[in-house]
């Protein structure tokens, strides 16, 4: 079984996919770095008075 040369087309779509998942990547980062922020920020405050047991 002899392996064959990558399409053309492959080429192009892997170069896509790249851009893709950096893109992705880095709007995860994006949106960890705006949580991380927002949780540190002196007005983050949980609210206790609506915790219930459940009964």
């Amino acid at each position: 079984m002899s392996l064959r040369r990558e399409h053309e087309l492959h080429t192009r779509r892997s170069g896509r996919n790249l851009g893709v998942g950096l893109v992705l990547a880095a709007f995860i980062a994006i949106i960890f770095g705006l949580t991380v922020v927002k949780v540190n920020s002196d007005g983050f405050q949980m609210q206790s008075g609506q915790v219930t047991n459940g009964n």
